[in-house]
């Protein structure tokens, strides 16, 4: 029951703490000087295409940019009526691309699934790679393993993600004949989901996930590895030892549980910085991921297509931070949440 009212009151402030980082998001958003119109409109006024000037000013009026800032916000958002009612965020409307003049639900649609596929595809990658080989790296303290283990640790977290990226884009496909370039081969994109299609993604996925999870394994395998080598100091191993418990289960039961919070922890913030990351090796790669959109989004200052994807990333932060925050209180015991009296 506890464990219940935590969860939902986390809930509750998550949704309070998106709604500052909406604003954060948007206003940060507006900070530089003009914007996409606002540069457009001197664009077409230099080689005089007056027809595209009217185009361009019906647009700022359609999408409430000619209103006050905050009442721009609380239109995109749908707390505030505008020249259509309530209709954003809130409502499913996310705007207008004007860079590439589409709705942003037609740009980011396919696109945030793919997404979350492949980070969520590397965060798997990230723990399974990094738990086994941290605790082996502790328990084999200072030899052979330690030494390689960390080499290999060091090795991937020099290399940068979109070099990775080019080394196995070229000698995957040439000797393991790996498929390269997107998430799925050309015939199956806009098609229904079937069988063949979801092999093809799978195939896809092998080289993106061990590119952007290879940093982020290697990071969390060295932290583990001196987690664990504290952990494994304490008396109370000693203890476990004396009284006979077997070595595998004297590492795990409490050790590992121990030395396991701070990753938990991170839950919230390894996938928003796995699509960060991710960025640079989805252009270089060709995977439709919102990682091009939102490079071409800043760069064209389109506030609409980059707030959303922006506050796409925020909303998986704030939803990872509230699941590591559960799984803390049920992991360890020690941990206590409650309110002041």
């Amino acid at each position: 029951m506890q464990i219940l009212q935590y969860a939902i009151y986390r809930f509750i402030t998550m949704l309070a703490t998106l709604v500052v980082v909406s604003a954060l998001v948007f206003f940060i958003m507006n900070l530089p000087p003009g914007d996409y119109l606002s540069n457009l409109i001197a664009e077409l006024q230099a080689t005089g295409q007056s027809d595209g000037i009217a185009k361009v000013e019906f647009l700022r009026k359609e999408y409430s940019l000619d209103q006050p800032l905050w009442k721009q916000y609380l239109i995109w958002m749908g707390f505030f009526p505008g020249p259509h009612g309530f209709s954003g965020i809130l409502q499913g409307d996310f705007g207008w691309s004007f860079e590439f003049d589409r709705p942003v639900s037609e740009i980011v649609g396919g696109a945030l699934w793919l997404t979350v596929l492949v980070n969520v595809a590397a965060v798997l990658f990230v723990y399974i790679v990094a738990l086994p080989l941290g605790i082996l790296a502790a328990v084999k303290s200072k030899t052979w393993v330690d030494y390689t283990s960390a080499f290999v640790g060091y090795l991937g977290l020099a290399t940068p993600n979109f070099l990775l990226a080019l080394v196995l884009f070229y000698y995957g496909h040439k000797y393991l004949n790996l498929p390269i370039g997107g998430l799925m081969s050309p015939e199956f994109e806009g098609e229904p989901m079937s069988p063949a299609k979801i092999k093809s993604v799978l195939l896809h996925l092998i080289i993106p996930t061990f590119v952007i999870g290879t940093s982020g394994a290697a990071a969390m395998m060295q932290r583990l590895r001196a987690n664990m080598l504290d952990e494994l100091s304490k008396p109370y191993v000693d203890t476990a030892r004396a009284k006979g418990v077997g070595p595998t289960k004297r590492v795990l039961k409490y050790p590992f549980r121990m030395a396991l919070n701070p990753f938990v922890a991170d839950i919230g913030n390894l996938l928003p910085s796995l699509i960060s990351g991710s960025v640079l090796v989805s252009v270089v790669l060709g995977l439709q991921t919102i990682g091009p959109a939102l490079l071409q989004a800043l760069k064209s200052q389109d506030q609409f297509l980059a707030g959303f994807i922006l506050l796409f990333v925020a909303g998986l932060t704030l939803i990872g931070t509230m699941i590591s925050d559960v799984l803390l209180m049920l992991l360890d015991p020690r941990i206590k949440y409650g309110g002041r009296k």
